[in-house]
């Protein structure tokens, strides 16, 4: 019965033969659908995790196909090959940058360097992700401007990711006048952070006296918070420490110096606003 022939030497075996093979191509892409989309699903976009699952079943049932194809149907593929080959060569200077693209963006949707909603900085463009497809990334600046970037220039750049790491530190530098407390500054910075419900305890904050500036006892502040809201704890925290040292007495200087002259008088009159002014002086060195 496998030996009936159907048409052009071509027997019932030999379809058999076919839809077999289509169809065991067509059911591997079924389970590997299944698996995929368990694995990926909360990776990936639905959207583009559909498209390449598509993309893969066709690619399967047309590889089978042309698999037996020769045998089975007695089809001689010569022709088709070179035709091919030569088309092949065409569309390959035709359609480089679009390969590229595509194969860039298989390779991050599984390296996964960035997510949607990540906060990154790449080829000089700071934004949010808003998608990842098959063939570029959509970023959202943060002027609210979508840029779509080819996701070739996305795989070879260098990707800065803000949001990677759950928590991100930030830091300040304080100064505090020379005749101010630096203990009770500090303990001051310390009691604020302490407060803030997002400035997290571990890692552990740092507030520690860095240098003697001319005209300031240096401070510097380390906090860490959520990546997510590391820009609201960042600005929130600043404007509470500011409150509270000068709550306290304790103020920021302004820039100032001691000018010695060489009577050995002592420059320390001061003008509006707080400078030093040199006239003033000048003329009570005058009268004296």
């Amino acid at each position: 019965m496998l030996e009936i022939p159907l048409y052009n030497n071509i027997t019932v075996g030999d379809l058999i033969i076919v839809v077999t093979a289509v169809l065991a191509a067509y059911l591997i892409g079924r389970v590997l659908t299944i698996s995929l989309k368990k694995a990926l699903l909360d990776k990936i976009p639905k959207g583009t995790l559909n498209l390449f699952l598509k993309v893969m079943n066709i690619m399967l049932v047309v590889f089978a196909f042309l698999l037996v194809l020769p045998t089975s149907m007695k089809v001689d593929l010569t022709g088709l090959v070179v035709a091919g080959g030569l088309a092949g060569v065409i569309l390959g200077f035709a359609s480089q940058s679009v390969v590229a693209n595509l194969v860039s963006g298989i390779f991050l949707i599984f390296e996964r360097p960035i997510t949607i909603g990540d906060n990154i900085h790449l080829a000089d463009i700071s934004g949010t992700v808003e998608d990842i497809r098959l063939f570029s990334t959509i970023v959202q600046t943060y002027e609210g401007i979508y840029v779509r970037i080819p996701n070739e220039k996305v795989f070879t750049s260098n990707i800065t990711n803000y949001v990677k790491n759950p928590a991100r530190r930030f830091e300040y530098e304080v100064g505090i006048r020379y005749k101010d407390d630096a203990a009770a500054a500090v303990r001051i910075i310390r009691e604020v952070i302490a407060s803030h419900p997002f400035a997290l305890i571990s890692p552990e904050p740092s507030v520690y006296v860095d240098s003697l500036a001319d005209s300031s006892v240096k401070i510097v502040i380390r906090i860490w918070s959520p990546s997510t809201v590391w820009w609201t704890v960042r600005t929130d925290l600043l404007w509470k420490i500011k409150l509270a040292l000068e709550a306290s007495g304790i103020e920021m200087p302004f820039p100032q110096q001691t000018i010695w002259f060489e009577n050995g008088t002592r420059g320390s009159n001061v003008g509006q606003d707080g400078q030093f002014d040199m006239q003033e002086h000048l003329k009570k060195m005058h009268n004296e």
